[in-house]
């Protein structure tokens, strides 16, 4: 490369004095003054012919450097020896050319190329998102019941209710991208975020709530390290951690995501990706699998422990720590396919909110550990998360909160068929669980969750998926002041529409 780059730096040259010289001959021809004497006539007819000598070795010259670019050998070439003009810089000489050697006549800095320049930093942020719409029916089973009795509800979607028909879930919009080379911004809000107590007690819907705000610091060149600094998520559950724009289901399930609801909260956490680790990352990604997002094989956070945009109830921080790591099972003859398996820890202290208002005087432990593997489908696969820990809990019995043990999880069956008459088709089964508190509702009622899931997405075009499903549950209302199990079936479809 540094050898072409020095033929076309010389042909350059070359080709700026051939201009230069032209345009002297031209100017001196047109500025001679009328023929006085004879030997004024024979001492400008020597001048000129001088000047169109030395034009004509260096079109010579340029010739010769155009047919030694244009021959295919990489190998330095040697320029035949050509005179060089007595006033002008030896340009050519038998031997291999320099390769970038600094011009020496000031009439060559013009063809010096200018230097690029660099994009401001607001120039380098893209804005993206996706929207969710939903409609949701309880086609048989406790859609109502009496005060005091649970009815078929989900803490995933406050629209799964008897009188309701299409919502909107999510309408997200990404402001990202880097501002320097060690330093890039991610901004999301959500435009369909619900706010109740509002005209006695009535929800209002597509308020906005921010989900992400944070940076994300490189100390290294390679950026498999990172420091995210702000509002963004807890690692703490596979499923918590994967994007909702990428999931199967509708709904994370009950078990994992009552460890963060909302998944995110307000910290700093360090994650570290090996490159052995992303580069088997990123060929699932070219393959259309659905992982679980920008976040590292091992990481580490600390953060305020209260919760999605809620203010700090005391003085402690929750530490969190999640691993995760993908196995290539090509040499037990399974080939292309990837297992992922790792897991979670958890440790916090939290003030419920409680029905008299504001928080509970006293904090709870509020600590879990959890596994997950994932088998990704190729073209079949499976995924499933398991948790056990301790949390509060509302107590009927005592009239008060307390801490419990809590466990739960999930088992997904799912297939990726790539060719279909609708484009690439996903269907999928997920059977959940889960006993114990939730510590993000009113008084950190006790759940009581069996549900079965079947359903399917397929992506009718890279920017429209819509995703069918069809659930037999079994579930205990969140509010501690309802009592019993609900059952029903649920029909909801989604269509999703990414921007």
């Amino acid at each position: 490369m540094s050898f072409i780059s020095g033929r076309c730096s010389t042909a350059a040259i070359a080709l700026a004095l051939l201009t230069s010289l032209g345009a002297e001959a031209q100017a001196q021809a047109q500025a001679a003054p009328a023929p006085a004497a004879a030997a004024d006539e024979n001492g400008e007819a020597r001048t000129i012919a001088d000047l169109q000598r030395q034009i004509d070795e260096l079109k010579a010259i340029v010739s010769a450097l155009q047919s030694a670019q244009a021959a295919p050998a990489p190998a330095p070439a040697v320029v035949a020896a050509v005179p060089a003009p007595s006033s002008a810089p030896a340009i050519a000489q038998a031997g291999p050319l320099p390769a970038a050697a600094p011009p020496s006549d000031p009439r060559l800095a013009a063809i010096e190329p200018p230097k690029p320049k660099s994009k401001a930093w607001y120039e380098k942020l893209r804005l993206r998102g996706y929207t969710q719409m939903r409609f949701n029916q309880i086609v048989s089973g406790d859609a109502d019941a009496p005060a005091g009795v649970s009815r078929l509800r989900t803490i995933g979607d406050g629209d799964v209710r008897g009188d309701n028909n299409f919502s909107f879930r999510r309408m997200r919009l990404i402001l990202q991208g880097d501002l320097n080379d060690h330093v890039s911004l991610y901004f999301q809000p959500d435009f369909a975020a619900a706010v109740s107590n509002q005209s006695a007690g009535e929800r209002r819907e597509n308020s906005v709530s921010l989900r992400d705000m944070y940076a994300d610091v490189f100390p290294f060149d390679d950026k498999s390290f990172r420091i995210r600094l702000g509002q963004s998520k807890v690692p703490y559950g596979w499923e918590n951690m994967q994007s909702s724009s990428n999931r199967l289901a509708l709904d994370r399930t009950d078990a994992i995501n009552t460890a963060a609801a909302g998944e995110r909260d307000l910290g700093v956490v360090a994650y570290y990706t090996p490159p052995k680790v992303q580069k088997i990352w990123d060929r699932l990604t070219a393959d259309g699998q659905k992982l679980f997002g920008n976040y590292g094989a091992f990481g580490f956070g600390a953060f305020n422990g209260q919760g999605l945009n809620r203010t700090e109830g005391n003085d402690g921080v929750m530490l969190v720590g999640l691993a995760t790591w993908p196995f290539e099972l090509d040499g037990i003859g399974l080939d292309g396919q990837v297992l992922e398996i790792g897991g979670a820890v958890m440790r916090n202290t939290i003030r419920p909110e409680i029905r008299t208002g504001g928080l509970s005087p006293a904090g709870f432990k509020d600590n879990r550990a959890g596994i997950h593997a994932i088998l990704y489908p190729q073209p079949f696969g499976v995924q499933a998360e398991w948790n056990w820990g301790t949390g509060p809990e509302f107590v009927p019995s005592l009239g008060r909160i307390e801490e419990r043990p809590l466990n739960g999880g999930y088992v997904q069956l799912m297939a990726k068929i790539d060719e279909s008459p609708i484009g690439p088709f996903y269907p999928f089964a997920r059977w959940q669980y889960y006993r114990g508190g939730f510590k993000a509702a009113i008084n950190a009622p006790r759940l009581e969750t069996e549900e079965l899931e079947l359903g399917f997405e397929f992506q009718l075009d890279p920017a429209l998926e819509l995703t069918a499903t069809y659930g037999f549950a079994s579930r205990k209302e969140a509010d501690e002041r309802r009592t019993g199990q609900a059952e029903g079936q649920i029909l909801r479809i989604q269509a999703q529409w990414n921007y």
